[in-house]
C-alpha cells in the first residue's frame, strides 16, 4: 500500500476529501479516495461548537478512532494542537498515531488570528521528535484570515515550519495563479491548497500544488 507520504509525492495531485462523520468518510472511501482527512470546522459545526477555539479535540479523537478501521489513510485536523505547550501537543499526536492516524494538520492561528510562528514551529518540532513517522501538514493562515496576505509573509512562516520538520504546508485561501505558483516554487515541500471553482485539480497541479 502506498504510504501517506508517498501520496504527496506522486505525479498527480493528492485530492484529500474531509469527513465530518463516519457516514461522509464511508462515502469518500467507497468513491475510491486513498486518504481522508477530518475537518475541525465540520466536526465542530455538527456538534454545535465553535471552530478554532479548541472545542473539537474529543470529537476529533472519537471520530478518527472509528475512521482508522477503513482501508485508507486517515489524517486529523487538530486545529492549533489544542494547547500552547508543545509537549502536550506532541503527546496528543502520539496518541493519535497509536490509533493508526497517518497525519495531522496543525494551524498557525487561533480564533481567527495568526499566532507567533516560532510557537507553531516548536509544536511541529516536538511532534516530529516524539513521533517521527507522523506526516505533519503545517497550515499557514495569512490569506485565509486576510492578515499579512502576501507571498513573502507566507513563505517566511512556511520556511520556519519546514525547518522545524513539517512534511507539508497548507495555504488555504489563495486563488491567484501567480500567488500559487510563487508559493509552491518557494517551498521545498508538498503544498496543499483548498479546491476552488476557478481552478481545476489539473490546473492546481500544473501550478505546483497538491489539493
Amino acid at each position: 500500500m502506498t504510504t501517506f507520504l508517498e501520496l504527496h509525492h506522486a505525479d498527480a495531485p493528492l485530492v484529500l476529501p474531509n469527513a465530518w462523520d463516519v457516514g461522509s468518510a464511508l462515502a469518500f472511501a467507497a468513491a475510491g479516495f486513498p486518504a481522508i482527512g477530518s475537518t475541525s470546522f465540520g466536526i465542530a459545526a455538527s456538534a454545535g461548537l465553535p471552530d478554532g477555539d479548541r472545542s473539537s479535540k474529543a470529537a476529533t479523537t472519537a471520530l478518527v478512532a472509528q475512521l482508522v478501521r477503513l482501508p485508507v489513510h486517515i489524517t486529523a485536523d487538530i486545529e492549533d494542537g489544542y494547547s500552547d505547550d508543545p509537549a502536550e501537543v506532541a503527546e496528543f499526536v502520539a496518541e493519535l498515531a497509536a490509533l493508526g492516524v497517518a497525519g495531522v494538520n496543525i494551524e498557525d492561528s487561533r480564533s481567527g488570528r495568526l499566532v507567533d510562528p516560532a510557537a507553531v514551529a516548536s509544536k511541529v518540532a516536538s511532534i516530529k521528535l516524539r513521533t517521527p513517522g507522523m506526516f505533519v501538514n503545517a497550515r499557514v493562515d495569512n490569506f485565509w484570515f486576510a492578515e499579512q496576505p502576501t507571498v513573502d509573509a507566507v513563505l517566511r512562516r512556511a520556511q520556519a515550519y519546514a525547518y522545524a520538520g513539517a512534511d507539508g504546508i497548507f495555504v488555504p485561501g489563495v486563488t491567484s495563479e501567480e500567488d500559487i505558483r510563487d508559493i509552491t516554487a518557494g517551498i521545498g515541500l508538498p503544498v496543499n491548497m483548498l479546491a476552488h471553482p476557478s481552478l481545476t485539480v489539473v490546473e492546481l497541479g500544473n501550478l505546483g500544488a497538491g489539493v
